[in-house]
């Protein structure tokens, strides 16, 4: 099953329903490195400034793939808990903090090789609209979502080209609106819905920055 020739034809399918809503002062927040590609050409389409939302998972010590938290990057980084994990697991927050220390780290790295570390845009007052190139489970784009609503966005958007039922009923109230062009019951992975679905590179990752701080303005990103 493909719906998608690949990501920017999805961003493009995406930016005609986000144009139709005539959402004023948008900032576009892409998940690397997935959803930079389809973020890029949401940006494009509505003149909106693009930016990276980078997130790092912090698992617990003896099961990493389990989530405890997540720290999100932006103007500030927030730590967002899996209040289950946490309580299940008896972490106390020194603890939290401490695994946290190290996903700081590589956000850090990955600001400074992506964007040479350019302030991150304000998203205090703007319409954001979150973009990956499709969600699985949700834990991801969850903790993002609660860090953009906790630092003031005023009308929080999520985009993405597929994404399963319920992972969107479970996401639809954390945010405004959800724009979803598809939505499986039978679902395998975000994948299978793309005819070309290549894992991007840093150097495909920094064209799509370079060309949108092109379209939109060095200043204006920054802002």
């Amino acid at each position: 099953m493909n719906e998608f020739e690949d990501r920017s034809s999805a961003g493009r399918l995406l930016a005609i329903e986000l144009a139709r809503m005539q959402l004023p002062n948008p900032v576009v927040l892409a998940l690397p490195r997935g959803g930079v590609p389809v973020g890029f050409e949401i940006a494009k389409a509505l003149k909106a400034p693009l930016d990276l939302l980078l997130v790092r998972k912090i698992g617990l010590p003896a099961q990493p793939e389990l989530a405890a938290a997540a720290v999100v990057d932006g103007e500030r980084m927030d730590i967002v808990l899996n209040e289950e994990v946490v309580s299940w697991a008896g972490l106390d927050n020194e603890t939290i903090e401490a695994l946290a220390r190290k996903e700081l780290k590589e956000i850090e790295r990955r600001r400074k090789a992506y964007l040479s570390n350019r302030p991150a845009v304000s998203v205090a007052g703007h319409t954001v609209i979150v973009v990956d190139d499709g969600i699985a489970t949700g834990t991801t784009v969850r903790a993002a979502l609660k860090a953009l609503a906790k630092r003031g966005a005023k009308h929080l958007v999520l985009a993405v080209p597929v994404a399963p039922t319920d992972t969107v009923m479970s996401l639809r109230g954390l945010v405004d609106d959800v724009v979803c062009l598809a939505t499986p019951q039978t679902f395998f992975g975000i994948g299978e819905f793309y005819r070309d679905f290549h894992q991007l590179s840093d150097e495909e990752v920094l064209h799509y920055l370079r060309n949108a701080s092109t379209l939109s303005g060095t200043d204006e990103m920054a802002r």
